[in-house]
């Protein structure tokens, strides 16, 4: 019946359009974050962990949706410093963007010292897995709660989320192997996807600290980058076949 007055609504049609295409946008973050840990596990493992931390993703987001009424109370004050008001959303943003830029500046760290240095310190057979897992989960409640609060402001009915979020992960899923792949297979996209995360971090602490910066800078600063990385990789494939 839901799905009958869904599409008998032009109004709910629009609110579940875009809803599920922010889900999507705010997606690549965590999907780009997701492939780059994901390539860090055994070969073997790799398909199974981006699977499993996607899909426990949309269940703890799902969770969330079911606690939106606590989930929209995190933008109250609960405290102030230096004249700034904090909100526990405020916190959750800070801890979000300080964890992402520090894993992606060790995360450069590794890449730049080579994949042989890890095998010293930990492995990634016994502890990788659920490492991986529990911090994708970590970041995708940061980027959850922030998507939540948007879209409380588009619509009010909690099932067009419900059905946002499934098809926004869906939509992760599928692109989850294919983006992971060709990332392992280009270096020089996994420091740029790793440029990303950084400038994602210290947006998100930005946020964190009243500084709001238009997502649409972001993505379109991402968007000209890999553009330019595009046209080195062609450039790269032209002067090899050249020399062939």
């Amino acid at each position: 019946m839901f799905l009958i007055d869904l599409f008998s609504d032009p109004t709910a049609i629009i609110a579940l359009l875009t809803l599920i295409v922010m889900e999507i946008v705010l997606g690549i973050d965590n999907l780009i974050f997701v492939s780059i840990l994901s390539n860090k596990l055994p070969e073997h493992q790799r398909k199974s962990g981006r699977m499993i931390g996607i899909g426990l993703a949309m269940v703890l987001r799902l969770v969330l949706l079911s606690l939106i009424a606590i989930i929209v109370s995190l933008t109250t004050p609960v405290f102030t410093l230096f004249e700034n008001d904090f909100s526990w959303r405020d916190l959750i943003m800070l801890g979000g963007g300080l964890f992402l830029v520090w894993k992606a500046t060790t995360e450069v760290h590794h890449h730049m010292q080579g994949e042989e240095e890890n095998a010293d310190t930990e492995s990634p057979v016994t502890v990788g897995f659920t490492k991986v897992i529990i911090q994708i989960l970590l970041l995708d409640i940061v980027f959850s709660v922030d998507s939540i609060i948007t879209a409380v402001g588009m619509t009010d009915e909690i099932s067009i989320m419900v059905i946002a979020v499934i098809v926004s992960v869906g939509v992760m899923m599928v692109a989850a192997n294919p983006l992971s792949e060709f990332i392992n297979r280009n270096p020089t996209v996994v420091m740029l996807a790793l440029g990303f995360l950084l400038m994602i971090g210290m947006t998100l602490i930005a946020d964190g600290l009243g500084f709001h910066v238009p997502k649409g800078y972001i993505y379109a600063a991402m968007a000209f980058s890999a553009g330019v990385e595009t046209l080195n990789m062609l450039t790269r494939k032209i002067r090899k076949v050249k020399r062939v």
